[in-house]
């Protein structure tokens, strides 16, 4: 049995059902559905040779090719189905729901699956997707200089009940010139506003949604404009931790990271830096004072900080005073502070 369903049909599943994407492995690389299983009909050459085909035959043509090219494939088509959907249930998908799914659907009926169609494909959730951005969501955004420990206050307080979104992990890196950590990889563009997409249509809007501030790239991976200007307009917490216990949990983070990495790093912002303050961080680096190179580097990372929430209106920002590293108590006092801001935040 085939039936046709909406993008929206398979977000209100919540992946109860296996889905499974049969475009080939370069297009699923390049973004897919949260969740989706790459089950290609094609490799990424053969697809070439189809679509070359389409081009200087015609569709007929092309269509024959497919035939030949997938005719000894379809059994162990059905076998990664059934790896993937032991229940014989699957949702398939591909590029615009056209002959790629159709055919795979056309298999997997004829096994004895019950398959779910997505009409529009891809192209349709893409297209979901980036409404997700339009949408008005009720932001808070948690501020304060590199160190603050925003990210680890963040997660407290989803532990505490709140709604929040971390653009950072959700980007794979942590927002500087040393966000990979020497071992993030980066998901594509495409991929990371799939990502992003998804977590937002879980929340609730009726809610507060906390999330970190940002600059409007992380790392190479851009916030979508229309969700930056959101945030850029959001009333923001401006955590005020002393200077030297933000060092102290640089320190904590970077410390353990390989020399040759943060050296690399360090250099790739020398014109930020100086000659000289490049120069100083560098070698700190290599004779292990690494208090020394976090408030070098400090420097600049705390005027960029200062630049950028001089954008913002004196009456979107609210200071608060943290005193030590303890993130479980600074998460209740955020709270504590923005309840009691209630009328105001």
């Amino acid at each position: 049995m085939i039936r046709a369903v909406t993008i929206k049909d398979l977000i209100a599943w919540q992946g109860n059902i296996p889905l499974a994407d049969v475009r080939t492995p370069a297009e699923f690389e390049h973004g897919h559905m949260p969740g989706a299983f790459n089950l290609p009909i094609f490799s990424n050459e053969e697809r070439v040779e189809v679509g070359t085909t389409y081009k200087q035959q015609g569709k007929e043509a092309a269509i024959l090719l497919g035939f030949d090219l997938t005719g000894n494939k379809w059994s162990g088509f059905v076998r990664q189905a059934l790896e993937i959907a032991p229940g014989k249930k699957i949702a398939l998908h591909c590029w615009r729901g056209g002959m790629r799914s159709g055919a795979m659907a056309w298999a997997l009926d004829l096994y004895g699956f019950e398959v779910y169609l997505v009409k529009g494909g891809y192209k349709s959730y893409r297209r979901w997707a980036l409404e997700q951005f339009e949408a008005k969501y009720p932001l808070v955004v948690l501020g304060g200089k590199t160190g603050s420990g925003k990210t680890k206050i963040l997660h407290q307080m989803q532990a505490l009940g709140e709604q929040m979104i971390d653009l950072e992990e959700i980007a794979q890196h942590q927002g500087s010139s040393y966000g990979t950590m020497n071992k993030l990889v980066q998901p594509t563009q495409e991929q990371f506003e799939n990502n992003l997409a998804d977590q937002l249509a879980k929340l609730d809007k009726q809610r507060k949604i906390w999330i970190e501030d940002e600059s409007l790239t992380i790392g190479k991976r851009f916030i979508p404009k229309p969700l930056w200007n959101q945030m850029e307009a959001a009333i923001l917490i401006d955590l005020k931790v002393p200077d030297a216990q933000r060092v102290q949990t640089l320190v904590q983070e970077y410390g353990v990271l390989d020399k040759d990495f943060l050296v690399e790093c360090t250099e790739r912002i020398h014109k930020r830096l100086g000659p000289e303050q490049t120069k100083n961080a560098v070698a700190a680096i290599r004779e292990g004072r690494m208090s020394e190179f976090i408030e070098l580097v400090l420097v600049y990372y705390d005027k960029t900080y200062r630049t950028g929430l001089s954008r913002r209106h004196a009456s979107q920002v609210f200071p608060i005073e943290l005193e030590n590293n303890d993130f479980i108590k600074n998460a209740g006092k955020v709270l504590d502070f923005v309840h009691t801001e209630a009328t105001i935040i």
